[in-house]
């Protein structure tokens, strides 16, 4: 099936996911089953798969760029370029890690480009605090604030590890970073984040 049939299909079935409709058998398949049944044009199979994971790839971005609205148009793109690809996706792999890679690697860029246009500032930090399910556990204010003074790529592996509890491994097939790279940032990382903790007023 061509990428222009994946792609209609996914825009077919966005409506689908957005109102968390039930789905009957694909509801109940296995993700490669799933998979395979979106690379052939399921549009069942493709609004089961954005249901399942449209939550957890909205927290990635918001917590990498600290945008809800951003966020959102970052968690979609990624989605519907994840659909495009999906043809020459091996469906023996798990899809999680894959599409957080598109989702954290557009949010950094995004994060950066922002950083370079000097929009990260108090009002930004003031306003950072998750949305009541953009985070897997409660996401304090001074926590939301702490992780934007980071930079980019030290928020990303913070998140991914500790708040999308992805292991070093996987965050190093996400980030493609030798493991090593991975635990060192994750390390700088927390040290920074603790300073900036510190630093925030109570």
């Amino acid at each position: 099936m061509g990428d222009e049939a994946i792609s209609a299909a996914a825009v077919a079935a966005w409506p689908l996911a957005g109102r968390r409709r039930p789905l009957s058998r694909p509801a109940r398949a296995g993700e490669g089953a799933l998979v395979r049944a979106a690379q052939d044009g399921s549009q069942a199979a493709i609004a089961e798969l954005f249901a399942r994971h449209w939550s957890a790839a909205y927290r990635a971005a918001f917590l990498v760029t600290g945008d809800a609205a951003a966020a959102e148009d970052i968690a979609q793109e990624a989605f519907l370029a994840a659909i495009r690809a999906l043809p020459r996706f091996d469906a023996r792999r798990p899809l999680r890690p894959w599409l957080h890679r598109i989702v954290v690697n557009r949010a950094i860029d995004f994060a950066r480009a922002r950083a370079l246009r000097n929009e990260v500032g108090a009002d930004a930090a003031a306003g950072a605090t998750a949305p009541p399910d953009a985070a897997p556990r409660p996401l304090g204010d001074d926590v939301a604030a702490a992780l934007l003074r980071l930079g980019p790529e030290q928020r990303a592996v913070v998140v991914l590890r500790y708040l999308l509890e992805f292991t070093p491994g996987e965050i190093g097939a996400i980030l493609d970073l030798p493991r090593g790279t991975v635990n060192s940032r994750l390390r700088r990382g927390l040290d920074a984040l603790s300073d900036a903790m510190e630093v925030e007023p109570r």
